[in-house]
């Protein structure tokens, strides 16, 4: 008579059942896993991918500094919290790749209807400022903060490019963590940050 299989030995072989449960797990699993690896740990992005920005990768932490806006008064170290922030950096004086960025801002948020109260747009201003006329005349609403002093300079140092971006004209999405995750530059298409912020208001539940 043969000996009954001891079920509990370690060289036991799980019953079929329960290899065809790993399998298919492991069917599902392994197409998630290898995309990971590829998108977070080489960087590989497919040529399709629907966001039109270039993305920040890895989205990078903003410091939570007090900055000076018009006047005596500070803004709360807490001003890229909360909301999604669209941030143009540039100098106060607002020539025409300003006025271009602030007026695709302004024109991007009022074309989100109803989600209009999760997005803010932000100027960080890097001298001479400010070209009062315009702004209250064209960009009411708009959040100014002055990063020409040493809170500025912190806040400005974790860019991409630092002190730099200042003159690169481009625009940036922070979202309501106050991660920069985000940039749109000069000859980015026109809707190109519409249909991004679209997008990641439809998905996240922040801000």
């Amino acid at each position: 008579m043969n000996a009954p299989i001891d079920t509990t030995s370690p060289t036991a072989q799980p019953p079929r059942s329960r290899r065809q449960v790993y399998l298919l797990i492991g069917v599902f699993f392994a197409p998630l896993v290898l995309a990971f690896i590829l998108y977070y740990g080489l960087g590989v992005r497919p040529s399709g991918s629907t966001n039109k920005g270039d993305l920040i990768h890895p989205a990078i932490p903003l410091p939570e500094v007090t900055l000076p806006s018009l006047g005596d008064q500070n803004l709360p170290a807490n001003f890229l919290r909360g909301k999604w922030s669209m941030v143009f950096i540039g100098d106060g004086a607002c020539d025409n790749r300003c006025r271009e960025a602030l007026t695709l801002m302004r024109q991007t948020r009022l074309a989100l209807n109803d989600n209009i109260t999760r997005v803010q747009r932000v100027f960080l201003v890097s001298g001479n400022c400010c070209n009062s006329n315009y702004l209250d005349q064209e960009q009411r609403g708009l959040l100014l903060a002055r990063i020409d002093n040493p809170d500025g300079k912190t806040l400005l140092e974790t860019f991409p490019e630092g002190p730099e971006e200042v003159s690169r004209g481009r625009i940036y999405l922070v979202d309501p963590l106050g991660n920069l995750m985000m940039k749109y530059e000069p000859n980015a298409p026109q809707k190109a940050l519409l249909e991004d912020l679209k997008k990641l208001l439809k998905l996240s539940h922040i801000g």
